[in-house]
């Protein structure tokens, strides 16, 4: 079987969606299942979508076209500001996109009056992370500009904390981005169909049952429904599985090696200075064929018994006690959000979609 390869186990990706949109319904939220970290994969977006998720999200256009060509028909919202090179194809492939500059809005207005379709956005709001987002004090300015334009519908406001600056939602930022929404209809006489408070991140804040949760009424959700985590800590989320997603490397080297290198010593391939005094004499090494070429390592997370102890581009080395350890054999890693996005993207990681743990694969 090829390796390096991710395992993805469909039916786990499934339950995760299906307890998250249960449990944020019942506070009144609805979930946009992100695609992203998948590139577009139809199969998963169709677990995200029988477990009930409202919408899709894809911070690529290419991959929401990859989407729309295997005959996904549900709403599909463009997640990262649209480039103006590429507004036609977001207004042919895309029903929403998350925007925060007047003049991208333009030109989608543009060109949803040439291709005689509408065009819904999402204006988003600075509250802190420093990523996108128009200022708050600017909202009301832009809105008044949006709602004139031809071809546009405004669905709604929207932030994004964590990603940039690691900010965390919590009942300061949320309530802030109600009362904009508030203020928002009021002051201009809308009605805003979406508030949409961010991502993995803000499940703690919405799941608490001590949580206000105010107008947040939908959640752009990706890392929580692959991974089964929160992004800020990288936490396990109570009821979710952390294993819909492996990556397994062959090994290529087993040896009983010095436990210190010999030799002077400069930078590694990374530029770092290694300073590595073990205390011990030797230990048996293990090397596997994985690197930063293929992703990014500092995401994995070793198997039990097993030491990442350094990496180059084509080299993963480890450490370990194990004594039935052969060249040929392999090992499964699990991965963080940034891991497995890196290695989705690599031509040199093969996917492998199951249905279950003892399924056949299915073509990908």
């Amino acid at each position: 079987m090829s390796a390096p390869r991710l395992e993805i186990r469909l039916d786990l990706i499934e339950s995760n969606a299906r307890s998250l949109v249960d449990r944020l319904e019942r506070v009144g939220i609805e979930v946009c299942g992100v695609t992203k970290a998948t590139l577009g994969s139809p199969e998963v977006a169709h677990q995200m979508l029988d477990a009930g998720v409202t919408s899709l999200g894809e911070s690529r256009i290419e991959n929401i076209e990859r989407l729309r060509r295997a005959g996904i028909k549900a709403e599909i919202a463009l997640i990262r500001s649209p480039m103006l090179s590429q507004v036609d194809r977001v207004v042919a492939s895309a029903d929403v996109s998350l925007n925060s500059e007047i003049a991208v809005i333009e030109c989608l207005s543009a060109s949803a009056e040439r291709q005689c379709r509408r065009h819904c956005v999402i204006l988003m709001v600075e509250l802190g992370d420093l990523r996108e987002g128009i200022m708050p004090e600017d909202l009301m300015e832009v809105t008044r500009r949006v709602l004139k334009l031809p071809g546009i519908k405004l669905r709604g406001i929207g932030a994004n904390l964590a990603c940039q600056s690691g900010v965390i939602p919590d009942a300061s930022n949320m309530a802030e981005l109600s009362d904009l929404a508030t203020s928002t209809e009021m002051t201009l006489g809308v009605e805003l169909d979406i508030i949409s408070g961010g991502n993995s991140a803000n499940l703690p804040w919405a799941l608490d049952p001590e949580t206000a949760i105010g107008r947040i009424n939908h959640l752009r959700l990706g890392e929580s429904i692959l991974l089964g985590r929160e992004p800020t800590r990288r936490s396990l989320i109570d009821g979710l599985r952390s294993d819909a997603v492996s990556l397994i490397g062959e090994v290529i080297e087993v040896k009983l090696k010095p436990s210190e290198p010999r030799g002077a010593r400069g930078q590694t391939v990374s530029g770092a200075v290694l300073d590595r005094r073990v205390g011990r004499r030797e230990s048996k090494q293990v090397i596997v064929a994985l690197g930063t070429q293929d992703l990014d390592v500092e995401g994995l997370v070793a198997p039990l018994g097993f030491e990442i102890v350094g990496v180059s581009s084509d080299h993963l080395v480890l450490r370990t006690a194990s004594s039935a350890l052969e060249v040929g054999d392999e090992l499964r890693f699990d991965v963080n959000y940034s891991a497995l996005l890196r290695s989705m993207t690599s031509p040199f990681v093969t996917r492998r979609l199951l249905r279950s743990e003892l399924s056949s694969p299915l073509a990908c």
